[in-house]
C-alpha cells in the first residue's frame, strides 16, 4: 500500500469511499434518509470545493494499493491554532487491517513537521464506538463533548479527541507522497 498526497483527479474515488464509509459506519446512527439520499453527490459537491479551492496549509493523503483507493485522510488548521483532522477513512470491509492506522500515522507526522507545535484534535460521533476505540487506541484524549448541528437538518452528539502537541510523532524518515 502507497500513501500520497491527494490530487483532482482523485475526487471522484475519494467521494465514492466518503459516502460508503458514512452510509456503512452511521446506519442507525445517522437518518436512513439522509444516508440513502444524494450522499454521493453531497460528498462530490464537498470534495470538489476542498480539491478546486483548497485551504491554504491543509493536507489530503490517500492510501491506494493495485490502483484501488483504499482509504484517505483530510487534515486543516483552524482558526483556534490547532490542526483538525477532518476525515479519516478506510473502505468499508477493509476496516481492521490497518489502514486507517497507517493513515492516521502518515497524518499525524505530517501535521508535527507542517504544523510543529500544534494539538491535532477530530470530532467523533458518540454513538461510533468503532472509530473511539480506534482514536483511543492510538492515543487521543476526549477533551470535550458537544451536539453537531448538520446542515441538512439534525444534530448528533459528538466527542473531541485530540493529540497534544508533544504527543504528535515527528515522520522518522522522509513521507511518502
Amino acid at each position: 500500500m502507497e500513501i500520497r498526497t491527494g490530487t483532482r483527479g482523485d475526487v471522484e474515488q475519494i467521494a465514492a469511499l466518503h459516502a460508503e464509509s458514512w452510509r456503512t459506519a452511521y446506519a442507525g446512527i445517522m437518518p436512513s434518509s439522509f444516508l440513502s439520499g444524494p450522499l454521493l453527490e453531497d460528498r462530490l459537491a464537498l470534495w470538489h470545493g476542498r480539491i478546486l479551492e483548497p485551504q491554504p496549509a491543509a493536507g489530503l493523503f490517500v492510501a491506494v494499493s493495485g490502483g484501488e483507493m483504499d482509504g484517505f485522510a483530510y487534515l486543516v488548521p483552524r482558526p483556534d491554532g490547532r490542526i483538525l483532522l477532518d476525515n479519516l477513512h478506510a473502505r468499508p470491509g477493509r476496516t481492521g487491517s490497518g489502514i486507517g492506522g497507517r493513515l492516521l500515522r502518515h497524518a499525524l507526522a505530517w501535521a508535527a513537521a507542517e504544523h510543529p507545535g500544534r494539538d491535532v484534535c477530530l470530532e467523533v460521533l458518540r454513538a461510533n464506538t468503532h472509530a473511539i476505540a480506534f482514536y483511543e487506541r492510538h492515543g487521543a484524549l476526549r477533551t470535550d463533548e458537544r451536539v453537531c448541528l448538520f446542515e441538512q437538518g439534525f444534530a448528533l452528539p459528538e466527542f473531541e479527541y485530540t493529540w497534544a502537541a508533544g504527543s504528535v510523532p515527528m515522520a522518522s524518515g522522509p513521507l511518502s507522497q
